[in-house]
């Protein structure tokens, strides 16, 4: 169960409204309206509590997100290429987050560097139809796996901190 801070946090994302995917041509227009202005909602807060930590864009059909996500680790920033499209059978199927650098680096990861979310993450997405979008994946699905395999993957010496590779 998400501890308090996770429920607060999850609680000012706005929900979504509209229950379309990329084959319903003007619903998913405005499906796509309704999920910028939760991934800007949920970027403020994160900013306005110093919690900023990832970037998303888009093609132009929405269909298609890549950007950057980072963590501090011992006030070293970590920082990683994220990609993901949208399921044609989207919202009822969560997207699957890849970031491909971290490849074969963790049990806890598919081919193609796609993070492992079935069993904490897709459950909870199945419940929540139509209404979570892509700001709830950043925060419930990413997030949470960034915190528990980032720390673990340092510790193993599996990944260094790109000044330390440098020296």
């Amino acid at each position: 169960m998400a501890d308090e801070a996770t429920r607060r946090v999850v609680s000012e994302i706005p929900v979504l409204k509209t229950n379309a995917g990329p084959r319903d041509r003007e619903l998913w227009v405005q499906r796509l309206k309704e999920e910028y202005q939760s991934l800007i909602r949920y970027v403020e807060n994160n900013k306005n509590s110093d919690n900023d930590w990832f970037r998303l864009e888009s093609n132009k059909e929405g269909t298609r997100w890549f950007g950057k996500c980072w963590y501090i680790h011992d006030l070293l920033k970590y920082e990683f290429d994220i990609e993901f499209e949208i399921p044609i059978t989207y919202p009822t199927t969560a997207p699957e987050i890849a970031v491909p650098e971290l490849d074969g680096k963790t049990a806890k990861m598919y081919r193609g560097g796609k993070i492992c979310l079935t069993d904490h993450f897709k459950p909870l997405w199945a419940r929540n139809v139509p209404k979570f979008g892509l700001a709830h994946l950043m925060a419930l699905g990413l997030g949470p796996w960034l915190a528990v395999e980032i720390p673990d993957l340092i510790q193993k010496g599996v990944i260094q901190h790109k000044e330390k590779c440098n020296q």
